[in-house]
């Protein structure tokens, strides 16, 4: 049997576009145009492998032909067909054989070309799959935690697929965030998380995300003369990223934020409405802290175990607690220590709420009185209008008297 001259320059054209090896290619259709005949020739029933023939497929690689071999040994009397043949059938074949010996045959199929003809097409294209896998292992194992560039294709199951070059990367809905949405065609940027069997998994969720985002907008990190020493991130609402510099005279502040604020609106244009706090990581802890509760102003921090206690003005409390606890909380993830906060004033707080009670006491007492005092002024406004009327019918008679005088 022959595969078609057409196939065989298909099989090399493939080979050269897609860098497979041909060698691969033809052991691959060996191996399954073998498996393929038989279940073709058992069904169901394929006998184990110990009991199977010893059958193989040899493929010519210039011409495209097929053979199926079946290997015997030679044997006095044959007890089975499938493995075995006798020396007289054997000396038929090839005269120098003896008694122990293995001898190949090639064995007639009228099956056996439609078998390998349908064959060919599903190994191949399984081999195309295979070779795009493992060249994007090879392409982009090393790339893990870069930031790439990528076209939206579609919506599959909550997640969303990129197409990131020639290769297919899938982002899961935990990766994502969460008040976004992504549009067909459009371009994000997405961080390269993993590669799991082959699957590239990006995100935009990860914290390494936004330290990706601000190495391509801050060429000092890049550099290394700054450094991100600690990412604090509630994803889509706010974030606290601590750096430092190695170099003096470079303030790793202005640095992020840029000219005129320029470098950190880039990143945040990025991630929609997310806002950024830029932290200056310091050694002590106390000062760390101090500056992760940013942008409250500090009286005094003292730390002890795992636990920072922070004294604060009382017109900074809410600052520094954040709305629903956000600032603080951040703070204790950016800083891993529990922070509590208490006013420097504890007293006047209080005060204020007495005074505040008492006020909303007094104003509704003031508001009852003045709706009770308003009665009484509307019905003297009704009642005054009786006499009003009645001077008016009394003023009539002395104009008609003067009228009859004339």
């Amino acid at each position: 049997m022959s595969m078609t001259s057409e196939f065989i320059t298909a099989i090399n054209q493939i080979s050269a576009e897609r860098g497979i090896d041909k060698e691969e290619i033809f052991l691959a259709l060996e191996e399954a145009i073998l498996i393929a005949y038989k279940k073709e020739k058992f069904g169901l029933e394929v006998p184990e492998e110990e009991n199977q023939p010893n059958w193989s497929v040899e493929l010519n690689r210039e011409t495209g032909d097929f053979k199926l071999i079946a290997s015997k040994e030679v044997v006095k009397k044959v007890k089975d067909l499938e493995k075995e043949i006798s020396l007289s059938e054997a000396e038929l074949i090839s005269q120098n054989v003896e008694i122990g010996d293995s001898i190949q045959i090639e064995m007639p199929s009228e099956d056996f070309g439609r078998i390998a003809a349908q064959t060919a097409k599903q190994v191949i294209l399984q081999k195309i799959r295979e070779s795009e896998k493992e060249a994007i292992i090879s392409e982009y194992s090393d790339k893990v935690g870069e930031i790439f560039t990528a076209l939206m294709q579609r919506m599959q199951g909550g997640q969303v697929i990129f197409e990131i070059g020639k290769a297919t990367a899938i982002m899961p809905q935990e990766e994502q965030i969460s008040n976004e949405f992504y549009r067909l065609g459009d371009r994000y940027k997405v961080l390269l998380k993993d590669i799991v069997d082959t699957q590239m998994i990006v995100s935009r969720a990860d914290p390494d995300f936004l330290i990706g985002l601000f190495r391509l907008e801050v060429p000092e990190i890049e550099s290394g003369v700054l450094e991100v020493k600690a990412i604090a991130r509630e994803v889509g609402s706010r974030s606290k990223m601590a750096v430092t510099s190695h170099q003096e005279g470079v303030d790793p502040i202005g640095s992020c934020v840029g000219q005129r604020g320029i470098r950190i609106a880039n990143v945040m244009n990025e991630l929609g409405e997310e806002k950024i706090d830029i932290i200056e990581w310091d050694e002590d802890p106390e000062k760390f802290v101090a500056n992760a509760l940013s942008p409250a102003k500090i009286d005094d921090v003292k730390v002890e175990d795992n636990t920072a206690t922070v004294t604060v003005p009382n017109d900074q409390l809410s600052l520094a607690i954040g709305r629903e606890g956000q600032n603080v909380r951040l703070a204790w993830k950016l800083t891993g220590y529990k922070i509590d906060i208490i006013p420097s004033n504890p007293d006047l707080i209080e005060e204020e709420k007495v005074e505040e009670e008492v006020s909303e006491e007094v104003n509704d007492m003031v508001t009852d009185e003045k709706v009770e005092e308003s009665k009484p002024e509307e019905e003297k406004v009704e009642e005054s209008k009786p006499e009003e009327d009645e001077k008016v019918e009394e003023s009539k008679p002395e104009e008609n008297e003067k009228e009859e005088e004339k």
